[in-house]
């Protein structure tokens, strides 16, 4: 559930910084500078759009290598296993999903899961073992439809268009701002010194604009809630959420700031919330009810 959307983001910004040092070398900025800023836009959209969609088509590789996620056999004859496959396929074919997506166990003690892929027919499904080790299978149920309900709602897709539009002001902003700092500046450094302020402004602006990305993701957590519910019961769905909030002890937030953000916790503060991409368990609990 967590993992989704950090998976994204993070690939999505080291595409994009690769793009910016890239087109240092080749002197794109420079020349898309040199034709205005209608010029300058140009090369942001496409580049912005670029950078989002490549993190979308690498989504599923990126996941499975940074989890260690192994791909469960259709076929298995593992009990359990064959369970969570027939499980998340069962809900796939309710949500009319052609293509049944991927099933993967990852080794984690963290109660987590998350869906990923470019399209609704090229999907994973992917589980952690402290997941399936502390929920009962009414509750994997619940969390299963959930996943399934957001490659049935096309969020990956939704998501990379609003992280490609924000991508595109960020490139933009970035580059103006350090063309007006550097404007002033002689010699053969003014480059170097500009490729450097385009960076460091991407990734401030970067943080401020998943500000906005965060935003959809947790109204899409609601429209997934939903779908889980459809597919497996409100029930089901309820019993999973409550076992995440039960799971979630209080954080020292000195120690876990980012964990805190993601989940959560009552005593997160307010601003941090605004990076949360999943709202309150108590709120999401209150909309199914």
């Amino acid at each position: 559930m967590f993992k989704r959307i950090g998976l994204f983001l993070a690939t999505n910004i080291l595409i994009i910084l690769t793009v910016s040092v890239i087109s240092y070398v080749f002197g794109l900025d420079r020349y898309m500078g040199q034709g205005g800023l209608q010029n300058l836009f140009v090369f942001c959209v496409v580049w912005g759009f670029a950078g989002a969609f490549i993190s979308l088509a690498l989504s599923r590789i990126i996941a499975k290598w940074s989890t260690g996620a192994k791909v469960i056999d259709p076929h298995t004859t593992q009990p359990d296993l064959k369970w969570l496959v027939n499980c998340v396929h069962d809900h796939a074919r309710l949500a009319g999903i052609k293509t049944m997506p991927e099933v993967a166990v990852y080794n984690s003690p963290e109660m987590n899961a998350f869906a990923t892929g470019p399209t609704r027919n090229r999907a994973l499904v992917a589980v952690s073992t402290g997941l399936l080790d502390r929920m009962d299978r009414d509750e994997i149920d619940g969390v299963l439809a959930h996943e399934i309900g957001h490659v049935s709602n096309g969020d990956m897709v939704t998501m990379t268009l609003i992280q490609a539009v924000v991508n595109v002001f960020v490139m933009f902003f970035a580059r103006v701002v350090a063309g007006f700092i550097t404007s002033n500046m002689k010699g053969s450094g003014r480059a170097m010194v500009h490729l450097v302020l385009v960076i460091a402004l991407q990734i401030l602006f970067g943080i401020l604009g998943s500000i906005i990305v965060a935003y959809f993701s947790r109204q899409r957590e609601f429209r997934a809630d939903a779908a889980g519910a459809q597919l497996a019961g409100k029930e089901k769905m309820i019993a999973a959420l409550e076992s995440l909030k039960h799971s979630i002890a209080p954080l020292d937030l000195a120690n876990e700031k980012g964990l805190a953000a993601l989940k959560i916790s009552g005593r997160t503060p307010k601003f941090l919330k605004l990076f949360a991409t999943h709202p309150p368990l108590d709120e999401r609990i209150a909309a199914l009810q």
